[in-house]
């Protein structure tokens, strides 16, 4: 296991991952100018009955753009904070990105890691700000979601933030409807690999492929011996396979550290523990 533990400001829960099943459905859209990226992804899911989902994007821009960077706490409290808002000016071309969809006080909302190049040239990654950054120009998603989880941000007293984490809804799996997929939350400190592997297990999945995935580490530990050393992280996963018998398994990220560095890689099991919490989509192969 890794030596690297990042002490939080709450006791820690017993569970250290919450997960749920439903039934995939699949959907592929275009997030529409003019709108809020929030807004975009929440009009065609809300529509569909969706209540918690995970999409890959791809292509197109943002203006204004409003992100975000991991940074070290200062406040004595927190494992790790947020840096502030940056602005780019002009359009920002999105490369690709993450999404974890749900809701926040009974609204709407989602939680987005991308990487990006700016209208300098500059290229970035980090948290994009859902309500002030707005599409300019489409943007390609295909989100797997489900109806029986949702995904609610809410107080989480282990890391004194408000996370996502999924909760069972009152609509049943119907049997042989359609393929299984697991929608999960995986606390701090737990090796991200380790975890997944354990989530196949308690769903009697043998195998699972990764659909999207949102979340933090602390720093990194490649398979081809590169590595990340920092405490907060901002990360989204590129691809990824899941067995539970810990044979296989292999996921690949990107990864932005609090000096900007960007990195991708495949993770070393055992290796990498979560900062602060990673959300995950999983569906049964």
């Amino acid at each position: 296991m890794s030596e690297r533990f990042l002490r939080q400001p709450g006791l820690a829960r017993s569970e250290r991952f919450e997960s749920f099943e439903g039934v995939r459905r699949r959907f592929e859209f275009t997030l529409e100018p003019g709108l809020s990226i929030n807004e975009a992804i929440a009009r065609p899911l809300r529509a569909a009955g969706i209540t918690a989902a995970s999409l890959v994007l791809d292509g197109g821009t943002f203006a204004p753009f409003h992100y975000l960077m991991p940074a070290l706490s200062t406040d004595g409290h927190h494992a790790a904070w947020y840096s502030d808002v940056f602005s780019p000016a002009g359009e920002t071309q999105l490369e690709n990105g993450n999404v974890t969809f749900g809701e926040r006080d009974d609204a709407p909302f989602i939680h987005c890691h991308a990487i990006w190049t700016e209208r300098d040239g500059k290229r970035g990654a980090g948290h994009v700000l859902p309500h002030e950054t707005i599409i300019s120009q489409p943007i390609r998603a295909t989100a797997w979601g489900v109806e029986e989880v949702r995904m609610v941000s809410e107080p989480d007293e282990e890391t004194a933030f408000t996370l996502f984490h999924p909760v069972a809804s009152e609509k049943t799996i119907t049997v042989n409807n359609g393929p299984r997929i697991v929608i999960a939350r995986v606390g701090p400190n737990e090796d991200i690999v380790g975890a997944l592997e354990a989530i196949c297990r308690k769903h009697d999945f043998a195998a699972a492929t990764l659909r999207g995935g949102v979340g933090s580490l602390i720093g990194a530990r490649y398979a081809d011996g590169s590595k990340v050393d920092d405490i907060a992280t901002e990360v989204f996963v590129k691809q990824g396979f899941v067995s539970r018998q810990s044979t296989g398994t292999h996921v690949d990220i990107i990864m932005v550290d609090t000096r900007g560095n960007i990195t991708r890689g495949q993770l070393l099991r055992g290796e990498n523990p979560v900062c602060i919490t990673f959300e995950l989509c999983l569906e049964e192969a």
